[in-house]
């Protein structure tokens, strides 16, 4: 009935218009009724007209997440690309955009797989299967850009292609849509940090969906901002982008909803179920079958967290990942027996040598505690040298350096340093030991996803080697250093830890983990 009326009233408001304004209305009807794409309504036509310059639509299985990007690309842009992370990948998309497009363009398939828009515009499907391939169309400016399933694609493929984003047509907007149900592998972990406000249930600072939120990228990490506009960081001027989620569920798909397909996403496994029933982006966050610490040890750790977790304890070691003048960041971890206080964190511009590495050091140390420095890849070796010239005892730490402890169960060697440090931070943080484990870390979601992202194999006769630091860069598209800074602190500090903690006037407290 409140149809029938609304229809009765356009129709009246129609016959007060003039001739011209009702020519210009038809026009104009025309004009959207001929674009090859029609968003349906809900969070697809939000998607559609959102200003973000970088979305992320999705969630549940059967929201449209494809369509959205097949016609965001056909009705509003001239030149588009849409990725998937394997070109094998492509085929379903394809066939797809066939039923949009039909009649709107011609496709060129072969090595080409792209349409040819009757509209003179041009939409491309390519793979990036290798963490490189990205390579292969850096250079090559596009004003639309999307990833199909982008839960599957490496942050830095993203990131740096975004790097050619770019017209130079007049009018012309730039857009990326990121399409994707919840990532179901450590891959797509970084997901939840670039989308913080929406998906971090940690984030001080919750957004709405479809709400825009500006940030910046320094060096690497995501910087959120006041709103738009330029912002200086290190001497270095950036524009922010605005970024925004809006999630999508099966019933907001005509075409879909009713043909039994729920029925099927409620048959499949756990955490599959949920998070392509649901769009939970935080169920199911399965860790890798060598992943070196557990996501839920270090949630454990961060839930044990309080402000005040310091008082009555003296500070007993420092942890310092050294970034003099690089692209990464200097972090400074301090640790109160197993308590750490906020990470002390300065980009490496701003730390370029030794004493400005020793001022962050002398600023963050108290009770005259041991600071271990990392000293590997060349750097570090200042810092050394400067706080020991000004009577601080320092301990050199070089992962590669040969070891001979094993593990707390005596099962396994360790291939080098870096080895046992990130084995003996597992060990400390293993909830089954006797006690539970007293470990109190930050909630800092970066620290989160540096401590879970590195792997492990056994290598030779029985010993444990940890991933390579620049294999862990580039899957979280920055240095994991906040991780590295923790680790240090308390393989390095371990000893002096205990010592302290059971000195007079530390209240005989002891942290209760086995040593190995």
């Amino acid at each position: 009935m409140e149809a029938a009326l609304d229809l009765k009233s356009l129709e009246a408001m129609i016959a007060t218009l003039s001739v011209e304004d009702r020519a210009q209305l038809v026009d104009l009807a025309a004009g959207e009724l001929a674009k090859p794409f029609r968003p349906n309504p809900g969070p697809q036509t939000m998607a559609l007209e959102s200003l973000a310059d970088l979305l992320l639509y999705g969630g549940q299985a059967g929201g449209g997440k494809s369509a959205l990007e097949v016609g965001c690309a056909a009705n509003n842009h001239h030149s588009g690309i849409i990725f998937r992370r394997e070109a094998t990948q492509l085929d379903g998309l394809i066939e797809f955009s066939k039923e949009i497009l039909a009649g709107h363009g011609e496709f060129v398939g072969g090595n080409e797989n792209r349409w040819k828009l009757n509209n003179g515009g041009q939409l491309k499907f390519a793979g990036l299967k290798q963490p490189d391939d990205w390579r292969k169309h850096a250079g090559t400016p596009r004003d639309f850009m999307a990833f199909d399933e982008a839960g599957e694609f490496l942050k830095e493929q993203i990131f740096s292609l975004i790097g050619w984003l770019r017209t130079t047509k007049e009018g012309q907007r730039t857009r990326v849509i990121l399409g994707s149900n919840p990532p179901r592998g450590g891959a797509g972990a970084w997901m939840i940090e670039e989308f913080a406000p929406w998906l971090d249930p940690y984030f001080p600072n919750p957004a709405k969906p479809g709400e825009l939120r500006w940030a910046i990228v320094v060096e690497g990490v995501t910087q959120w901002v006041d709103g738009p506009g330029t912002y200086e960081r290190n001497g270095e001027s950036y524009d922010a982008l605005s970024r925004t989620f809006i999630p999508a569920s099966l019933d907001d798909n005509p075409y879909l909803r009713d043909t039994g397909y729920r029925a099927k996403l409620q048959s499949l496994p756990e955490p599959l179920r949920s998070q392509l029933l649901y769009g939970d982006f935080l169920a199911g966050r399965t860790d890798d079958e060598w992943q070196v610490i557990p996501q839920d040890w270090v949630k454990q750790a961060q839930a044990r967290w309080k402000p005040d977790g310091f008082k009555g304890l003296k500070m007993t070691a420092l942890g310092v990942d050294v970034a003099q003048g690089g692209a990464d960041q200097s972090i400074v971890a301090t640790r109160y027996g197993t308590w750490w206080a906020p990470l002390v964190v300065k980009p490496g511009a701003e730390t370029p040598d030794g004493p400005s590495i020793g001022a962050m050091v002398f600023s963050a140390r108290r009770d005259g505690a041991g600071v271990v420095i990392d000293v590997g890849g060349g750097y570090g070796g200042g810092a050394v040298t400067f706080l020991k010239d000004n009577g601080i005892a320092v301990g050199s730490f070089n992962a590669s350096n040969a070891v001979s402890s094993r593990t707390a169960d005596k099962s396994f060697g360790f291939k080098n340093k870096r080895a046992e440090a990130w084995w003996r931070f597992r060990e400390a943080l293993d909830p089954s030991q006797e006690g539970g484990s007293p470990v109190a870390l930050p909630p800092d979601p970066l620290l989160l996803a540096d401590l879970i992202a590195p792997k492990w194999k056994p290598v030779g006769k029985g010993e444990i080697q940890i991933e390579a630091k620049e294999d862990v860069k580039a899957r979280l598209g920055r240095s994991p250093d906040r991780a590295d800074a923790v680790v240090m602190s308390w393989a390095d500090g371990q000893r002096l830890a205990i010592r302290k903690l059971t000195s007079p006037g530390m209240g005989g407290r002891a942290p209760q983990v086995k040593l190995g």
